[in-house]
């Protein structure tokens, strides 16, 4: 008979063993069994025992039998169930994972998308010339080549017909550096492009109907021209449009 309880009570530390998170009907059954056990070894223990006693701790080793055998089956489905479960899991995430993948996938060719058609889009130089000139006491405007008579730079340009670029107003800033490399620009004039904030010397609004209209800026110098190459970017809409020169004598 003590091998018989010394067996049941193995069964119930083989489950334990299993870590499994039991709910509380089992554990409550768990209890019961161990109180049972711990009962029937106490009387064993005692060494006389009459056949009543005995005949009723067969009984109850019996009970505990059929009880740990449907303890074990219901113990045997938890662990089937928290395999199921975690099996489930282990799909979702990977679903989910794999949603998220697609979906972060789908915003980078979204995104590269919008890139190509924005450099699409973009509104580049055809033709673009600068020239020097003087105004006349009269109001005539004369066009000059030497620096010592230069008052203004009047820079005319032709955009590339585009179809895609956005019609209406585009706001175009230019940049003028010297012959010697500085950039004849205030300090509170900024703006972005290419990914980066820069100064600007002058500013306009241009009308952008991709009907081949040749624009026109004048910009003044606020210091004296000098002597040599003067260089003129345009930008617009956060992009460089185009450059053109002039060298003055």
């Amino acid at each position: 008979l003590r091998l018989e309880v010394e067996k049941i009570e193995v069964e119930l530390d083989k489950v334990n063993a299993l870590n499994l998170d039991l709910n509380e009907k089992l554990l409550g059954e768990q209890k019961l069994a161990r109180t049972k056990i711990d009962e029937l070894k106490a009387a064993l223990e005692k060494g006389e025992i009459t056949q009543g006693e005995l005949d009723k701790a067969q009984s109850e080793i019996e009970e505990l039998k059929v009880f740990i055998k449907n303890y074990n089956e219901q113990v045997i489905q938890l662990q089937n169930e928290n395999i199921f479960l975690k099996s489930s899991k282990d799909s979702l995430e990977s679903g989910l994972k794999s949603a998220n993948d697609k979906a972060a996938n789908l915003a980078n060719e979204n995104s590269a998308l919008n890139a190509k058609v924005k450099t699409a889009a973009a509104l580049k130089l055809k033709q673009a010339d600068v020239f020097a000139y003087r105004t006349k006491s009269s109001g005539k405007k004369v066009e000059v080549t030497k620096s010592s008579t230069a008052e203004k730079l009047n820079i005319k340009f032709e955009i590339i017909p585009n179809e895609l670029a956005e019609k209406g107003h585009h706001n175009v800033f230019i940049r003028v550096f010297d012959p010697a490399g500085n950039l004849l620009a205030d300090d509170s004039n900024r703006f972005e492009a290419d990914g980066q904030e820069m100064q600007f010397s002058y500013s306009i609004f241009i009308d952008y109907n991709n009907d081949g209209t040749v624009y026109s800026i004048d910009w003044a110098n606020p210091k004296p021209f000098i002597k040599g190459i003067y260089t003129v970017i345009l930008y617009t809409d956060g992009s460089t449009m185009g450059k053109a020169q002039i060298e003055l004598k």
